[in-house]
């Protein structure tokens, strides 16, 4: 599924814009990532991303991208 850096990026990306920005997306509170699962993810890395983290969210794994990017950073 997804790579051993795309977890890396993830964990140490953080919001570009709006509202939230400057937010690690796996920080952002999870009815704004339930709101653009359902408007659609935007379009590239960052909507990839923003996937992973509603996934991550919805199965209550966000501690493992956080972990990741303590590790990482």
């Amino acid at each position: 599924m997804q790579d051993k850096q795309f977890l890396i990026d993830t964990s140490k990306a953080k919001m570009p814009f709006g509202k939230h920005k400057g937010i690690f997306l796996i920080d952002l509170p999870e009815q704004y990532v339930v709101w653009y699962k359902s408007k659609g993810f935007p379009k590239g890395k960052l909507g990839q991303m923003l996937g992973l983290v509603y996934e991550l969210k919805l199965n209550g794994l966000e501690d493992l991208i956080r972990e990741i990017r303590r590790k990482y950073s």
